[in-house]
């Protein structure tokens, strides 16, 4: 291995090492120097999150040599903090709340340093333009400009504070009195970590002494596998092993939580382009990725179904003979059928006579429309590490965002005890679904039996798109209205996509089905939807699953209608929308927002600013989720001697604020400062069972564990000091932070324990247990409204369309972070911004031809909308604690429809497939004018 000197400065601090020629600025600052605040993702110059500054100037450091630092000064974020003061910069994007997961910050606020030494005072416009290298996927990019703008302000000493949200007057608990730390901005507790480059992240860790992995993926779409040559790998110096199919004899060599239809490693064929068909083990990346490129794998070649229009032709080739068995976690179904053997399931729902509402309806109206595959993009790239310890436990650390449910899979694949596999998860970089259930663990697993070593495996962006994406969908939904545009009925046929395994594609399924027809009362129902096996990547979860797909051709659907029937769009769906507590879907639970004030304030905010040289259209989006997930969380609170306390949490932090808002509750029920608790969450050896973190479900189900468990505590507590002071518990309460006895006495709780215990005390921990029973019987947990509504902007020589103004309507039941709240809904309408106007995985032949962020485009920071407006209703309506419901989902379901409404009102040409890409739009700019 060739080698050269480097001598260099690192935040004030000189360095010479020798290190490898091809070894990057990015590997040397994380491997080297310990510095893994500075992130890895894209590989290729176009996220941002690895950028340093290189004498004052910003770079890739994932593209730059670490020998280009030779002679220079090299400066990370760690470098920024003085003396534990926060920079100004960093201040700033904790004020503002410009982070969610921060895994895009550092990249971000070196980016902002290097803005703000050259231009102290930029424009909006200057902003923009200097961070245009740079990606978000969480926060919508608003937050982040005016955190600049505060930054600049702070630099200069003219910032001065201003309150962001100010509590409503009803936030008063039981007694009448304001709550301390719900209903009001809280500082995220995570916030200084990640903005100091201090956050741990999974792939910021390894177990001691890992061996590094690098996977060998399948060059076709379907095929036989004949051999797996691997002479020549393993005569490469440090490659320890090259495990295939044929070396997992012993163990059950397939996962997935609901069918187990997933080879960890190609067995008998492979089912799609870029399946893992070996691994390769090495004592280092480098070695490994040398290795890789010398197994030989020998083919039989097959022909493959690269579509689901293709699948479901008779005679067409089978993707999985087998139909699989093994326990499942799910709570859907799965029916297959020999007369399509590519259907990997068949859902139907329905009620009333819908031919009979056909043929009685004034207009009826048919639309079809097709959501392509997108790629959820969370920031850091799948990546584990497992170990198996002296004992015979299985160890790993992971990105999951569900790591119980990754449990089952493991235990499963290597006939262990629940209790013997352990999954710890750090902060998750990005997750909105694609990290739901079990992805890479076992591949990384297996390589760790093989060699009975510690093993890491990080994966590229590319490798991560061939590891999962989103279902696309081909919806097709028949509408009969009476003359005055009410619903009498709808039919409609889902067909999704499910790529080469179902992973989590029954329940996105599942949720398009319920979700198809909106949020509107239809009499009459008739929905079929299926699941396509096809030889492509396997589809699976992402924000809002199953809801945007469809949601497309049912908000479509209803503008044509409304302008077949001449009356508003507006008022097509004021005069359909479901009333509060009516049922709507038959068995579920009634309908728990006020939907007709909601969306009549919606309306009231849309407002096209009219501009010159630009065609300008409006739209409106309505959908209604199934929030919360399955209902069953558990959570302990565990106070120590001296009164703090230690919440035990098994959901996963990815950005959604979870770990801020259980500290708020916990220190809300205890009468306790944010600063005397702390959340703990998802080490499964450490902490109590949490069933999934997605469905927005974490402040309404996990919060419920949680203030149910400080309930226990405090009950627990005051027998404790009934039995101190001889009295019945009945004369004892909390009072802030205290246990008061009705005769005035009281006590601490640090004083409290100690004296009960007495040697120095114990400590006491509270349990708090939900599952679905009592007001949780009746499923869903809560109704999550999705309402947007939109302006866009279209350049009539180009077809670029630009979002003007976006405004958000977030029906929450009670805020217990305002600007959480806000934030959430920003980031889910922005990632429905990037599947309008920009994302979509294209296959080209077998393969994708756009399996990188340079050609698949997700929104920059210059496409954030103009103006925004969030709006939040907080009517104490909901099951979760203090009357909450979910937020995080529900802006993302009817961004699609919304913004294809204001494009045909600007072109006249409705559009029947997504991405509205400029090609795309010029073509319609023209086939309006033409009159087509």
């Amino acid at each position: 291995m060739h080698e050269t000197e480097v001598a260099t400065t690192v935040n004030g601090r000189q360095v010479r090492e020798r290190v490898p020629t091809r070894l990057t600025l990015a590997e040397f600052l994380r491997e080297k120097q310990g510095l893994r605040g500075t992130k890895v993702s894209c590989e290729s110059q176009v996220c941002g999150t690895c950028t340093a500054l290189l004498d004052g100037r910003p770079v890739s450091s994932c593209t730059v040599l670490a020998a280009d630092a030779d002679g220079a000064e090299v400066t990370t974020v760690e470098g920024l903090a003085d003396g534990g003061e926060l920079d100004p910069i960093q201040e700033a994007f904790v004020e503002c709340t410009a982070l969610q997961c921060g895994y895009c910050t550092p990249g971000f606020i070196m980016a902002t340093k290097a803005l703000l030494d050259r231009n102290p005072d930029p424009s909006r416009e200057e902003i923009v333009h200097a961070l245009e290298g740079n990606l978000c996927r969480c926060t919508g990019y608003l937050p982040i400009i005016e955190a600049v703008e505060q930054a600049a302000k702070r630099r200069a000493g003219t910032y001065t504070p201003e309150p962001r949200h100010v509590p409503a007057t009803a936030h008063v608990d039981e007694n009448g009195e304001p709550y301390r730390h719900v209903g009001r901005p809280a500082e995220r507790v995570d916030a200084r970590a990640k903005v100091t480059g201090a956050a741990r992240y999974s792939i910021d860790v390894a177990h001691p002494d890992s061996l590094e992995a690098v996977v060998v993926r399948a060059d076709r779409a379907h095929a036989r596998v004949l051999e797996v040559g691997k002479k020549a790998a393993l005569a490469v110096p440090g490659c320890v092993a090259v495990v295939s199919g044929e070396d997992l004899d012993g163990l059950y060599p397939r996962f997935g939580h609901m069918v187990p239809d997933h080879q960890i490693l190609a067995l008998d064929k492979v089912r799609y382009y870029g399946e893992p068909v070996a691994l390769v083990i090495a004592t280092s990346r480098h070695a490994a990725h040398d290795a890789a490129k010398l197994v030989d794998v020998v083919y039989e070649d097959l022909p493959a179904v690269l579509d689901a229009e293709a699948a479901l032709r008779p005679g067409a080739p089978v993707v999985h003979e087998d139909t699989y068995s093994g326990d499942s976690v799910s709570q859907v179904k799965v029916t297959r059928s020999p007369d399509e053997p590519n259907v990997a399931n068949t859902l139907t729902l329905g009620w009333g006579d819908v031919d009979a509402a056909f043929a009685e309806a004034h207009t009826v109206v048919e639309t079809t429309t097709f959501h392509p595959a997108l790629y959820a993009y969370a920031m850091e790239p799948y990546n584990a590490g497992a170990r198996f310890t002296g004992d015979g436990c299985l160890e790993v650390v992971s990105t999951a965002q569900h790591p119980f449910m990754v449990i089952k899979d493991l235990a499963r694949v290597f006939g262990l005890p629940h209790s013997r596999v352990r999954v710890d998860v750090p902060y998750i970089g990005g997750g909105y679904g694609s990290k739901s259930y079990t992805k890479i663990e076992p591949l990384v697993a297996a390589g760790a039996w093989y060699t009975g070593r510690a093993v890491k495996l990080d994966l590229s962006v590319e490798e991560s798109v061939y590891t999962t994406r989103s279902d696309s969908a081909t919806t097709t939904i028949r509408s009969a209205f009476t003359e005055d545009g009410t619903l009498l009925a709808r039919d409609v046929d889902i067909v999704m996509d499910t790529g080469a395994y179902v992973d989590n594609s029954s329940t996105v399924l599942s949720k398009a089905v319920h979700r198809c027809f909106g949020a509107y009362a239809i009499p009459n129902l008739r929905v079929r939807g299926r699941i396509v096996y096809t030889n492509t990547v396997p589809a699976s979860s992402y924000r809002a699953l199953g809801a945007y797909q469809v949601n497309l051709a049912a908000e479509t659907n209803m503008d044509q209608a409304a302008d077949a029937l001449g009356i508003g769009r507006d008022e097509i769906r004021a005069r359909n929308l479901v009333r509060r507590g009516e049922t709507f879907i038959r068995g579920k639970r009634p309908m728990d927002a006020d939907l007709g004030a909601d969306f009549a304030e919606l309306v009231s905010l849309v407002r096209v600013e009219p501009r010159e040289g630009v065609l300008q259209g409006a739209g409106f989006g309505v959908g209604a989720n199934e929030g919360g997930s399955y209902p069953t969380s558990t959570a302990q609170v565990k106070m120590s001697p001296d009164g703090s306390a230690l919440v035990l949490s098994g959901s996963t932090e990815m950005g959604q604020g979870s770990r801020s808002v259980l500290t708020q509750i916990a220190a809300e029920e205890l009468g306790l400062d944010m600063g005397r608790v702390r959340v703990f969450q998802s080490d499964t050896a450490g902490t109590s069972f949490e069933r999934t973190t997605g469905g927005s479900r974490t402040t309404t189900m996990t919060g419920l564990a949680v203030q149910r468990a400080c309930a226990d505590l405090v009950g627990k507590l005051r027998s404790m000091a009934a039995d101190l002071w001889e009295c019945p518990v009945e004369d004892v309460r909390r009072a802030g932070g205290e246990i008061v006895h009705r005769d005035g006495r009281r006590e601490g709780y640090g004083p409290l324990i100690r004296k009960w215990y007495g040697g120095g005390g114990g400590e006491v921990t509270g349990h708090g247990v939900v599952r679905r029973a009592g007001e949780l019987e009746q499923q869903p947990s809560f109704w999550e409204i999705g309402m947007v509504g939109v302006t866009v902007d279209i350049d009539p020589d180009t077809g670029v369309t630009t979002v003007d103004q976006l405004v958000t309507v977030a029906d929450v039941g009670f805020a217990l972070n305002p600007v959480g709240v806000e934030g959430q809904d920003l980031g889910a309408a922005a990632q429905g911004i990037g599947g309008a106007l920009s994302e979509e995985l294209i296959y080209e032949g077998e393969q994708i031809r756009n399996p990188n962020l340079v050609e698949y485009r997700v929104p920059r920071i210059g496409d954030a909308p103009r103006r925004f407006d969030s709006v939040i209703f907080e009517r104490r309506d909901g099951t979760g604690p203090y009357g909450a419901k979910g937020v995080g989902e529900g802006a993302r379901i009817p961004v699609g429809g919304a913004i294809a409404a204001a494009v045909q009102q600007a072109t006249g040409v409705w559009p029947d497939s997504l991405p509205l890409t400029p090609e795309r739009v010029w073509r319609m700019i023209r086939q309006g004018r033409d009159g087509r």
